[in-house]
Order: structure tokens, then sequence, then C-alpha cells
């Protein structure tokens, strides 16, 4: 089951779609036995396959191994070039998940896999990574919001009960017609 890879004309790009896991890709490996490596992106694991000096190894890690989803980007000749990256404290591990030249995608990139892993949001700055948002464990910390009223909305609107049809009423301003023929036709 192949899904991702390069976009038909594209060199460097790499588009993976989170919605569609598992994923199976390839991705360079400047170690590796010819310079790839086998990577299966599931929604609680990793497997990392390569070979190293002819040996083969599968590294099965769980994604709580990883650091976080880290957004980096590097300065190119025709203009900066994003990436969204798996990070791990392991440089080497460091998993590539979208490369592409335009930044604009790689913040909406960023922001999805970091919702759909689970993982938090981290940028690259000088000698490492830093979260963008603070947290608690698993819980992000933000600033307080203002408490909702929540009958602000509701209030203004015509209770239930005054729109069911009213009983009718008998009153003495209606006819009464006596001693008249009943006017249905009868055989």
């Amino acid at each position: 089951m192949r899904s991702g890879g390069s976009p038909a004309g594209s060199g460097r790009a790499l588009r993976l779609d989170p919605f569609a896991l598992p994923l199976r890709y390839t991705a360079s490996d400047a170690a590796a036995d010819g310079r790839v490596r086998d990577i299966e992106l599931h929604r609680r694991r990793v497997v990392v396959r390569r070979s190293l000096s002819g040996m083969r190894m599968a590294l099965n890690l769980p994604l709580t191994a990883f650091a976080g989803i880290a957004l980096k980007l590097t300065p190119g000749t025709g203009g900066a070039e994003a990436a969204v990256m798996l990070a791990h404290k392991d440089p080497g591990l460091a998993l590539p998940l979208f490369v592409s030249g335009e930044t604009d995608d790689a913040t909406a990139e960023w922001r999805v896999w970091g919702a759909v892993l689970g993982l938090p949001l981290l940028v690259e700055e000088g000698d490492g990574w830093r979260e963008v948002c603070a947290r608690l464990g698993r819980l992000r910390l933000g600033a307080v919001r203002a408490r909702r009223r929540r009958r602000n909305v509701l209030r203004q609107r015509r209770p239930t009960i005054l729109m069911r049809r009213r009983p009718g009423r008998t009153s003495e301003a209606l006819p009464v017609h006596r001693g008249e023929h009943e006017i249905i036709a009868r055989n």
C-alpha cells in the first residue's frame, strides 16, 4: 500500500495525506545504504525500515517517543523551503511529513498533522525545538476566554408554548340558525 510520495514534475516536494493513515512512503537517509528508508506511519506507532552496512533493521517506535510536529523553514535559492517534520530527540529519526516551497501550505499542514496525531506543535529555534503553546501534560494552556452567556441568544426567541394552536372559544357572537332545514342532500 503506497501513498504519498512526490507529485509529478516535482523533485523535492512531499505531501502526505494525514487523513489517510496508515501511510507508507520512502524518505532520504544519508546514513542508510542506498540513501533511502521506508517509513510506515500509523495512528499509534511508526515503523522505520532501513539498511546499514548490509544489515537490515526495522525500528518500531510508539508515536509518544516523538517530541511533536515541527515546522522547519530553510532559506533556499528560489525562496524559503518549508518542511513539516515528525520531530525526535535524535535528529536521525526525524521524519518528513510535508516538504514544499509554499510556506502558507506548510503552516496549514503543520496544524492538521498536529491535530490528527495529537502531538504538540513545535518550531525550530537555534539549537532545538520550542513548543508554540504552553502545555500541562496533554492539555494546552492558553488565555482564559470570557464565559459565554448561555441564554443570551435564546432570550429573544418566542417561547414554543405560544406557537401552539389556541383552543377555540365559543361566544354569543356566533350565529345560531333555528328552525332551518338540513342542507345535506339525501336520496
